[in-house]
């Protein structure tokens, strides 16, 4: 039976026949496609010649029943920024109803009563669903690090006959169905440059360039059958680090097409809400769009709720997260600062470092910046680049900015203890042993370079601590001119500032070689060999400050993959280096 023939079925079987006229519109499908499907299914004996069905098809269809459904909602809705601080994205409210209570509403209405909900993001707010409605959450305890592919692998072993529901769509009407004959997945008729995938005539989804891509919605029905190749895949695909940011629907896809077919939806009809704003078109008056945050940069910008305009996640950062926003024709970046940053940042200090170096030329004086909070407000800077740590004009300019910023010898009240910050990361744990099962050598290792250090040590001023690739921002003038300034001086102090030139060779996760081409750079080729091991010893002790940073994040639930092994290796291989150069001075 194809795909026609089974959409007939279907209809008859809920709204009886009337002619093949009013079946064509029902189904979509065309009146000749529809003509040769009944007759197809009167010589198949699914119809009688009253056009009544069968007791073949009766049969048919009570064995097609669909027996649970997946619901989607371990995500951390970046893109909903910045209300879903306090909400999952499942329970923002369209007309008074929480989109997931809405889904189940309408799963229930097909009859469908057995629903998992994959959770992980503010999980908590999610458990009265068990009470309310029966259902059944399952923990994704990565969704910080991994896309919704891992989610779905968790449901893997209940997937048969089966709804598969991304826990952001509205639907106006009912999605399901008490009769499913074959899998599917929905695709929009609105075009989406974004999407990978476009239906055919034949109902396929292959393969498709931004130009021509159909937006795919996410729900689907996975039949016993299909659900076979698909575990097989989700498995293979979860099992590879590499994938951590894969859709599920990357389990679909073989042979540059999805192994099931397509099901063209009216965008009307079927909404995913990604964005503040489009939760604002959909329904103005949601009680989710009023937020604690929203309300206090209205109130910063002596403007109102809807002067804030342009909403938009900027990339998260590994400290904080930051979003554009439009107010009055002007664009500006608001940072919020991450998980657990409030033990790790003093934003009366960082207050400070912007008091001292307002009007210097190193960065745009700030607009805002709450020293208890650490809410900070700058001007959007049109055109922007970060730094390429692969570029060697770029890693030229940002030496000497560097170095001119050194040079200013700016001073403050406090001073960044890097090894004092090595053992309050440490202390961070509360108790619990190092991921590392050698980190107690390698601690002592580190410490013990304290001495080279600190006799080879430049006199201390204000250093950035954080100048990394990714802070030093080049713009481009109205003249033409390209400008270079540093950003994020949350973690600046007083320090020894050959620092600096350790940390941004650590973040770029430079080679030795590269190491030393930075080192002449910012040295204009005449580093002391002495001081050269010194920053080789930073690097050590940087490698072990951010590991350690790395494990205390990863206590909140925050991973960062290669970023953290990469960084106990600069602890283990630059001690021996250094030492072995010391050893031979």
């Amino acid at each position: 039976m194809n795909i026609v023939e089974a959409d007939i079925l279907k209809i008859i079987k809920k709204y009886g026949y009337t002619d093949q006229r009013s079946l064509s519109s029902s189904s979509g499908h065309s009146l000749g496609t529809v003509n040769c499907a009944v007759k197809k299914l009167v010589s198949d004996g699914y119809l009688d010649c009253d056009m009544m069905l069968t007791d073949k098809a009766s049969m048919l269809l009570e064995r097609s029943a669909p027996k649970n459904a997946v619901i989607l909602a371990a995500g951390y809705g970046t893109r909903m920024i910045p209300i879903n601080y306090s909400i999952p994205k499942a329970l923002l409210e369209v007309n008074n109803e929480p989109l997931i209570e809405r889904q189940i509403k309408q799963l229930n209405k097909a009859g469908i009563f057995d629903i998992s909900i994959v959770v992980g993001y503010l999980k908590e707010a999610m458990e009265y669903l068990i009470d309310k409605y029966g259902v059944r959450l399952i923990v994704n305890t990565e969704y910080y690090s991994k896309n919704n592919l891992h989610s779905l692998r968790l449901a893997e072993n209940i997937i048969s006959d089966t709804y598969i529901v991304p826990c952001d769509i509205w639907c106006e009407n009912d999605p399901f169905d008490k009769y499913e004959l074959y899998s599917w997945y929905t695709v929009s008729d609105r075009k989406d440059a974004s999407s990978s995938v476009r239906i055919n005539r034949k109902h396929e989804l292959i393969k498709a360039g931004s130009e021509n891509a159909d937006a795919m919605v996410g729900i689907a029905y996975i039949t016993k059958e299909d659900s076979v190749i698909l575990r097989q895949q989700l498995a293979a695909l979860d099992d590879c680090p590499d994938n951590n940011d894969l859709f599920w629907e990357s389990a679909l896809m073989q042979d540059n097409k999805m192994i099931i077919p397509g099901k063209l939806v009216s965008s009307k009809e079927f909404i995913e809400i990604n964005t503040y704003e489009q939760l604002q078109e959909l329904d103005s008056c949601s009680a989710t769009l009023h937020s604690k945050t929203l309300d206090s940069l209205a109130k910063i910008m002596h403007a109102k709720p809807k002067d804030i305009t342009g909403i938009q996640l900027l990339k998260k950062g590994m400290t904080n997260r930051s979003f554009v926003f439009c107010c009055f024709g002007k664009k500006y970046i608001m940072r919020i600062p991450g998980e657990g940053t409030s033990k790790l940042i003093n934003r009366a200090q960082e207050a400070d470092v912007y008091k001292t170096i307002s009007g210097k030329g190193l960065c745009d004086d700030v607009v805002f910046i709450d020293p208890q909070t650490g809410y900070k407000i700058t001007e959007y800077i049109e055109g922007a680049r970060t730094c390429d740590p692969n570029d060697k004009h770029d890693l030229i300019r940002c030496m000497k900015k560097l170095r001119s910023f050194h040079d200013l010898k700016l001073t403050v009240s406090h001073t960044f203890d890097i090894f004092g910050q090595i053992r309050f990361y440490q202390e961070l744990w509360g108790g619990a042993p190092s991921v590392f099962k050698d980190h107690t050598e390698t601690t002592h290792c580190v410490f013990s370079l304290r001495s080279y250090i600190e006799s080879h040590a430049e006199p201390f001023v204000l250093t950035h601590i954080d100048a990394v690739a990714d802070n030093f921002i080049f713009s481009t003038q109205s003249d033409g001119t390209e400008q270079l300034q540093l950003t994020d001086w949350e973690y600046a102090g007083m320090q020894d500032p050959h620092i600096d030139i350790a940390m941004f060779c650590i973040y770029s996760l430079f080679n030795l070689k590269q190491t030393d081409e930075l080192i002449d750079i910012y040295f204009e080729g005449r580093c002391p060999e002495e001081t050269r091991i010194k920053i080789y010893c930073y690097i050590s002790v940087c490698g072990l400050l951010w590991s350690n940073w790395c494990e205390y994040k990863r206590h909140l639930g925050v991973e960062f993959g290669e970023y953290s092994l990469k960084q106990y290796r600069y602890a283990k291989d630059y001690y021996r280096l250094a030492k072995e150069l010391m050893d031979n001075e």
